[in-house]
């Protein structure tokens, strides 16, 4: 047995990862079989055809793993006639739009992510970390009451098609989630691995999603996708130091630049969640929005640059005068062995389609705005796209101290940063951290979570930031912060109840 602790958006996703470390494996293989989980626990949110990024290692060797989307088309024109529209997702206090049909599907990674994964950082077989999410899958099983609200709010997407919806509903229309065809397919891929990836499943793809039906994914494409290892992102905080996504992915490098420019206030000098340390907070996520908005101009990999830095700096400054006062998934997990892994996965919201062999529903990542800032349809065949994705590590001492991430779209960049504050800066538990109330702004707009706020603070935001939206309690729609931790007491969690966040330990 390997002692740990598993955070993840399910129960059902974080015991599959407590029983891999009850059967000897390591951080790598819990997250592993907890994604496979996920699969079926959490299928709106993540799948085999989707995409992800991954934080792996000991703490003195942390890789990323980046198997995020590819751009479609490859060697090969447009389709005739292109199979994408929008559908309006509602939040409640907010709606957002989000495009459909196979025209939405980017080139997926997920799996071939998690066999790199597994065959780098790995311990026990693939084909025994895949046994909960088998049984799982074969059975059948009855959503979390999140996540049977995140499929009412999906549905016009899951009922697209006669499969898709096969995959969340039974025949009385109650939400159920049961894929048989995804175990086969686990499966197969734990006795053939890429061999599979890269020909039945990668020439079924093209035939589902290909020109001939709307789509632009091509034999091209896949042929040439692979995961990529890159060196991760380092931001130094004090005695701390935060490692999360680097370039071509934004989230982290923002969530990086966002600590950097924490500096400039003392939050730690405040009362918590007071007008004046919620007011702040404010003004450096606008500051970050502002620096969100300013590199898109720039080359790949500028974020953390000295003028955007200084660009930032100065909308801060400016926001602090005038207003002073996604569908995503997570795990993460922590071993006795000091090894961390931070997943986080999306499907998007799905395409609407799904290849029936496999029981695989596709990603709608081209028809997402947030990832796709120039318009729909505009980056050549071949980029690899950018996502607010940011899978994070807080070093402390040479020790992990944190392990976190979140769902949530436009919003991970909002919720990682003020957890880490909360903690970095104010110095409250992990616990108070993640249940604290949360903000988003971009450009003129902001969303706060009233439920926690002392009286005030809230009143106080509206005059700065007028037109914001207020959410009565904790939502699902600020993200889903689910980390771990290691501290003198040992091993400890803290699963996001806005995104169903449950924590298992072991040992």
């Amino acid at each position: 047995m390997t002692a740990g602790v598993i955070a993840a958006g399910d129960s059902r996703t974080a015991e599959a990862g407590a029983e891999l470390l009850r059967a000897g494996g390591n951080a790598v293989d819990a997250i592993c079989a907890a994604s496979c989980m996920a699969f079926i626990a959490e299928a709106p949110l993540c799948g085999p055809g989707g995409s992800g990024a991954l934080l792996a290692g000991p703490p003195d060797d942390l890789r990323l793993l980046d198997f995020f989307a590819v751009v479609p088309g490859q060697g090969a024109s447009a389709p005739p006639v292109l199979d994408f529209h929008d559908v309006d997702v509602d939040f409640g206090p907010t709606v957002q739009q989000f495009h459909v049909g196979r025209g939405a599907a980017a080139v997926p990674g997920t799996m071939l992510g998690l066999v790199e994964a597994h065959r780098r950082l790995g311990r026990v077989p693939f084909s025994t970390l895949i046994q909960p999410a088998l049984r799982a899958a074969r059975e059948g099983l009855e959503p979390s009451a999140q996540l049977r609200e995140v499929v009412r709010m999906l549905r016009p997407i899951l009922s697209l098609s006669q499969p898709t919806r096969a995959l969340f509903y039974d025949a009385e229309d109650r939400p159920w989630l049961s894929n048989p065809r995804l175990a086969d397919f686990l499966e197969a891929v734990a006795h053939e691995g890429e061999a599979l990836l890269r020909g039945p499943f990668a020439r079924d793809l093209v035939a589902q999603m290909g020109p001939e039906h709307g789509g632009l994914l091509t034999a091209t494409d896949l042929q040439r996708y692979a995961p990529v290892w890159r060196e991760p992102l380092r931001v130094r905080r004090g005695a701390h130091e935060y490692l999360s996504n680097p370039p071509p992915s934004s989230g982290g490098s923002l969530v990086g630049l966002g600590l950097a420019l924490s500096a400039e206030l003392p939050l730690g000098g405040m009362p918590w969640l007071g007008p004046r340390y919620v007011g702040e907070l404010a003004s450096l996520l606008g500051a970050l929005d502002h620096a969100k908005q300013r590199s898109r101009e720039l080359p790949p990999g500028q974020v953390m640059s000295a003028e955007l830095h200084d660009g930032a700096a100065r909308a801060l400054a400016e926001q602090r005068a005038r207003r002073s006062l996604g569908s995503t998934t997570h795990i993460s997990v922590l071993d006795g062995d000091g090894r961390l892994a931070s997943l986080t996965m999306s499907n998007g919201e799905g395409c609407g389609h799904t290849l029936p062999a496999y029981g695989v529903h596709v990603n709608n990542f081209l028809g997402e705005e947030d990832i796709n800032p120039h318009g729909f349809h505009r980056q050549p065949p071949g980029t690899w796209m950018t996502t607010m994705m940011a899978p994070s590590a807080v070093l402390e001492g040479g020790r992990p101290s944190l392990v976190l991430g979140t769902g949530g779209s436009n919003r991970i960049r909002s919720a990682l940063l003020q957890t880490l504050l909360h903690v970095l800066a104010a110095g409250r538990s992990l616990e108070e951290a993640v249940l604290a109330p949360r903000m988003h702004v971009e450009g003129e707009r902001l969303w706060v979570e009233r439920e926690g706020l002392p009286e005030g603070s809230v009143e106080a935001l509206c005059r700065a930031w007028p037109g914001a939206t207020v959410f009565p309690a904790h939502n699902m729609f600020f993200g889903g912060v689910h980390a771990v931790g290691l501290a003198g007491a040992g091993l400890y969690g803290m699963g996001d109840p806005r995104r169903g966040g449950t924590v298992v330990r072991v040992g």
